[in-house]
C-alpha cells in the first residue's frame, strides 16, 4: 500500500485528503439528523419569529415569515421540542431523532395571528430588525411581503442611541429622512420630498405646529411608512408618514429604571413599570415615567420635561379585550425660537453658541394630554375586530421670539409676540381583519371608518419690539438691559376674538383586498378610500372630498425574498393661509413605485431597495416674506422621484446594523407664482447615507462589553424655504458619533458621545426682510458642539 506521506517531501496526496473529507463528512452526516415543521396560529396564519428549541441544549431556531422551521445536525436520541415566546404559553412535544432522517413536528399555538403580532413585537429585544409591523397599522402581512416601504426603529435602536427625543438622531435610521430646523416644541420631519405628517397609535395627529414632540421614554417603536397610505389609516401625505408605537402591557412583569446625565448640565430619570395587577392575568399595566432638566450650549436656553404614561388593559376572555391608555407630558423651555440666529452676510456668521434670547425673557409651558380606548375582539378564528377612539388636548402658554430685520453691521432689531395655542384634536376608528378563501385563492381583508375633527388655535396679536431706541448687535451683544413687555395670558383662547383658527373634519371609509394566488407565494393588493372632509381655513370653510384607489402587487422568488410593485393616490385637505387671500387647496397626488425586499441568514437581517416617483399638487411650504411663519406658498404640479436602500439587522453574532442611502430629485413641473418649471421644491437633500454600527461581545472575561460607531451624511441639501439663488444653498452635513456600554446581569451603562468630530453643524435658509422678493438675510440653527450622555439602568 502506498503510504500517504512520502520519507522525502512528508507531502500530502491530495487525493487521499479530498476523499477522507467526503468519507466522514458522509459518515457526520449519516449519525445524526433533523427536525422541521410548520408553526401556525388558531386562525390557520403563519406563526412567524416563534423560538423553537430542544430543552436541555443550546439548540433552536425561529420559523421565518412562512412559519417553517428546520433544526440541522441533531445527535440521535429522544428530546423535548419547545416552543416559547415572550406573553405567550409554551408548548412541548416529545421528539425522536433518528440518524440520516427528518422529523416532522408541526404545532398550533393557541393564539390568533394578531395576538401573536403584539407578542413578537413586545418580544423582540435586543434586535434592530422587525418582522411584522404593528396592530396600529392594521396589516396582516409581514413586511417581507407588503407592496410597500415600511422601515421600522425598535426600542433597542433608540436605546443604543441614547435618543430621549424625536429630533435627536430619530432620523439617521431610515432612508431619505431629514429634520429641519423646528421652533423647540415639535418635530418637522422631510421625506420624499415633503414634510411628513406624524400619527401615533394609527392617528393622524398632524397639527399646523404640534402637538408636543413624543419623549422616547414610553416609545416602544417608530414605523414610517414611505408613500401615500390614506386608504388604511387616516389622511397622509404621497411621501408617507412616521407612526409612532407606545408602550403596551405584555403580560410578563418587568420593571426597569434609568439614571442619566450628560452635557450642559442635563439630567434625566426614566421608569418602565410593565407586569399583573391580578393574580389571573386578566388585568394588565404598564406604566411609564420621565423627568428630565437639560440647558444649552447657547446662554438663557433650557428645556425641563416630564412625562407620565398609564396604561391598563382588561382581558375579558382570550379573545376581548380593553385597553386604556393616557399620556401627559409637560414642557418648560425658553422662549420659543431662541434657537434662530441672523445675519445679513451668510450662514455660518456668528458663533456656535450665539443668541438673541434675553437673560429676562418669561419661559415658556406646554401640557399635553392624551387618552385612547381600544376594544378588541376575535369574533372567530378568521375575523378580528377593533373599536378606538382618542382625544388630544394640547395647550400652549408662552411667547416667540425673531427678528425684524439685521443689516451688514449687524445692528438688529429683536420682537417678541405672545404664542398661546391650543390643540384639540378628537378621532374614531372602527376596522376588521379578516380572512376567506374562495377556491385556490386566499382574502386577506381590511375595512373600516375613520373619522377625525381637529382644531388649533393660536394668538399672535401681542406684538413688542425689544429694542425699540438701541439696536441690538449681533457682533457685540448687550443681554439684560432692556425692560420685558409683559404678555396678557389672562383670557381664554376660546374669548380671544384675536385667535386664529385652524380645523379640520373629516369622516373616510376604505376597504382592502389581498388575493393569494399559487399558496400566496403571488400577492395582488386592490384597495380604495372616500373621503369627506371640511376644513376652517382662519374662518373661511371648505369643503372637499374623493375617492383614492390603490393597486399594489408583490411576489415572492423565494421564501426570503420578494418583489413589489404599487400604484396610490393621497388626497388631504390643507389647513394653511396665502399672502393672497386665496383659499388653500387640498394636496392630491399619486406615487409609483417598485421594490426588491430580502431576509438574510435566517432572517437575522434584511434589506429593502425602492425605486418610486411621486407626482403631487398644491404642497405648501413656507413663505419667506412672512415673519411669524403664519402664511405659506402654495405649490402648483411638482414631481419627485429617487431610489432608497435599507438595511437593518444582525449580520453577525453580536455585530447589529443599520444602514441607508437615498437619492432624490424634486423638482416643479409647472409655473407658479413662488417657482419656475424646473426649479427645486424646498425642503430636501438630495443625497442621504447613515449607518450605525453596534458591537457587544457574546463570550469570554469581556462579555457585555459593547461599542457603537455612527454617521449623517448630506450632500446638497435645499432650506425648506422657496429660493433659487445658489447662495443660499446649504453645505454638505457630515456627523460622526460614538458610544460604549456595558451590560452584566440586570446592570447596563452606556456612554454616548455625538459630534466627536466637534463639527459646525447647522440647518436654516435665505430670508426676506424688507418682503421685496429678494434675499437680504439669512438664518439658521447650529447643533450641539461635541457633547456626551451616560446612563445606568438596573432591570428588577
Amino acid at each position: 500500500m502506498k503510504p500517504l506521506f512520502t520519507h522525502a517531501s512528508r507531502r500530502v496526496n491530495p487525493l487521499i485528503i479530498i476523499l477522507s473529507i467526503i468519507l466522514l463528512s458522509t459518515n457526520a452526516l449519516a449519525q445524526t439528523g433533523a427536525i422541521n415543521g410548520h408553526i401556525t396560529t388558531t386562525d390557520n396564519m403563519a406563526a412567524i419569529g416563534v423560538s423553537i428549541g430542544l430543552e436541555n441544549t443550546a439548540i433552536g431556531t425561529t420559523t421565518d415569515a412562512q412559519g417553517d422551521y428546520l433544526i440541522n445536525k441533531v445527535k440521535p436520541g429522544k428530546y423535548v421540542l419547545r416552543v416559547q415566546m415572550l406573553g405567550l404559553e409554551p408548548q412541548a412535544q416529545d421528539v425522536l431523532v433518528e440518524a440520516g432522517k427528518t422529523t416532522q413536528v408541526n404545532f398550533r399555538l393557541s393564539e390568533s395571528a394578531s395576538r401573536l403580532q403584539e407578542v413578537v413585537i413586545t418580544s423582540q429585544r435586543d434586535k434592530y430588525k422587525a418582522t411584522l409591523p404593528s396592530e396600529t397599522l392594521r396589516l396582516q402581512t409581514p413586511l417581507l411581503e407588503t407592496p410597500q416601504n415600511i422601515q421600522v426603529i425598535t426600542s433597542d435602536v433608540l436605546k443604543d442611541q441614547q435618543v430621549f427625543s424625536l429630533s435627536e438622531g430619530v432620523s439617521r435610521n431610515v432612508s431619505g429622512v431629514s429634520v429641519l430646523e423646528h421652533w423647540g416644541n415639535y418635530t418637522r420631519m422631510n421625506m420624499r420630498g415633503a414634510r411628513v405628517a406624524p400619527f401615533r397609535n394609527g392617528m393622524n395627529i398632524e397639527s399646523t405646529w404640534g402637538p408636543l414632540s413624543e419623549d422616547m421614554s414610553f416609545v416602544e417603536r417608530i414605523e414610517f411608512v414611505k408613500g401615500p397610505a390614506g386608504f388604511m389609516l387616516a389622511n397622509g401625505d404621497p411621501a408617507g408618514f412616521y407612526n409612532i408605537v407606545t408602550k403596551k402591557p405584555t403580560g410578563v412583569p418587568s420593571q426597569e429604571i434609568s439614571l442619566s446625565m450628560g452635557s450642559y448640565n442635563t439630567y434625566r430619570a426614566t421608569a418602565d413599570l410593565d407586569g399583573k395587577l391580578t393574580a389571573n392575568g386578566k388585568l394588565l399595566y404598564r406604566l411609564n415615567l420621565m423627568g428630565q432638566k437639560s440647558e444649552s450650549w447657547r446662554d438663557y436656553e433650557s428645556n425641563d420635561r416630564y412625562a407620565v404614561a398609564p396604561v391598563l388593559k382588561y382581558k375579558f376572555s382570550d379573545r376581548t379585550s380593553l385597553t386604556a391608555e393616557y399620556t401627559y407630558q409637560f414642557s418648560r423651555m425658553s422662549a420659543i425660537g431662541s434657537a434662530y440666529v441672523f445675519s445679513a452676510r451668510g450662514y455660518k456668521d456668528l458663533p456656535r453658541n450665539f443668541t438673541i434670547a434675553d437673560p429676562n425673557l418669561e419661559p415658556s409651558d406646554m401640557k399635553d394630554h392624551s387618552a385612547y380606548l381600544i376594544f378588541e375582539h376575535q369574533i372567530n378564528p378568521n375575523w378580528h375586530l377593533t373599536a378606538q377612539t382618542s382625544y388630544f388636548h394640547y395647550n400652549q402658554q408662552g411667547s416667540s421670539l425673531w427678528a425684524s430685520g439685521v443689516a451688514e453691521n449687524g445692528n438688529m432689531q429683536r420682537t417678541l409676540s405672545g404664542w398661546d395655542a391650543l390643540n384639540r384634536s378628537k378621532f374614531g376608528q372602527l376596522f376588521v381583519n379578516g380572512e376567506v378563501q374562495t377556491g385556490a385563492i386566499s382574502h386577506r381583508i381590511l375595512g373600516g371608518l375613520d373619522l377625525g375633527d381637529k382644531e388649533y388655535l393660536a394668538d399672535w396679536s401681542q406684538y413688542f419690539v425689544l429694542d425699540p431706541e438701541t439696536p441690538f448687535n449681533i457682533y457685540d451683544p448687550v443681554y439684560g438691559n432692556i425692560a420685558i413687555p409683559k404678555i396678557d395670558h389672562s383670557t381664554s383662547l376660546d374669548d380671544r376674538e384675536t385667535a386664529n383658527i385652524l380645523a379640520q373634519k373629516y369622516g373616510a371609509l376604505y376597504l382592502q383586498d389581498e388575493l393569494g394566488f399559487f399558496s400566496n407565494k403571488l400577492r395582488l393588493t386592490l384597495a380604495g378610500r372616500y373621503t369627506k372632509a371640511e376644513t376652517n381655513q382662519y374662518t373661511t370653510i371648505i369643503k372637499n372630498e374623493k375617492f383614492t384607489p390603490r393597486v399594489g402587487l408583490s411576489g415572492s422568488i423565494d421564501k426570503n425574498t420578494s418583489v413589489y410593485a404599487l400604484f396610490d393616490q393621497a388626497f388631504i385637505p390643507q389647513t394653511g393661509m396665502l399672502a393672497s387671500g386665496e383659499q388653500v387647496k387640498p394636496i392630491t397626488g399619486n406615487n409609483m413605485e417598485i421594490g426588491l425586499k430580502r431576509d438574510w441568514f435566517k432572517g437575522r437581517w434584511n434589506s429593502t431597495l425602492s425605486v418610486y416617483r411621486i407626482t403631487k399638487k398644491n404642497q405648501l411650504v413656507g413663505d419667506p416674506t412672512d415673519p411669524t411663519g403664519t402664511y405659506s406658498l402654495q405649490l402648483g404640479e411638482t414631481q419627485t422621484k429617487g431610489a432608497e436602500l435599507d438595511i437593518r439587522g444582525e449580520i453577525a453574532r453580536g455585530l447589529n446594523l443599520t444602514f441607508n442611502y437615498a437619492y432624490t430629485d424634486s423638482k416643479a413641473t409647472e409655473e407658479t407664482a413662488s417657482l419656475q418649471k424646473g426649479d427645486r421644491v424646498p425642503g430636501f437633500a438630495e443625497h442621504i447615507t447613515n449607518a450605525w454600527l453596534n458591537y457587544r461581545l457574546q463570550d469570554g472575561a469581556l462579555k457585555g462589553l459593547g461599542v457603537s460607531l455612527g454617521y449623517q451624511w448630506q450632500v446638497n441639501r435645499f432650506p425648506w424655504f422657496a429660493s433659487n439663488d445658489a447662495n443660499t444653498v446649504l453645505p454638505d452635513y457630515f456627523r460622526l458619533d460614538g458610544g460604549v456600554s456595558y451590560q452584566i446581569k440586570k446592570v447596563s451603562l452606556a456612554l454616548n458621545v455625538n459630534n466627536l468630530l466637534d463639527a459646525y453643524l447647522y440647518s436654516g435658509g435665505p430670508y426676506d426682510f424688507d418682503y421685496d422678493g429678494t434675499n437680504d438675510g439669512f438664518y439658521w440653527q447650529a447643533e450641539a458642539p461635541r457633547n456626551y450622555r451616560v446612563s445606568i439602568g438596573y432591570k428588577f
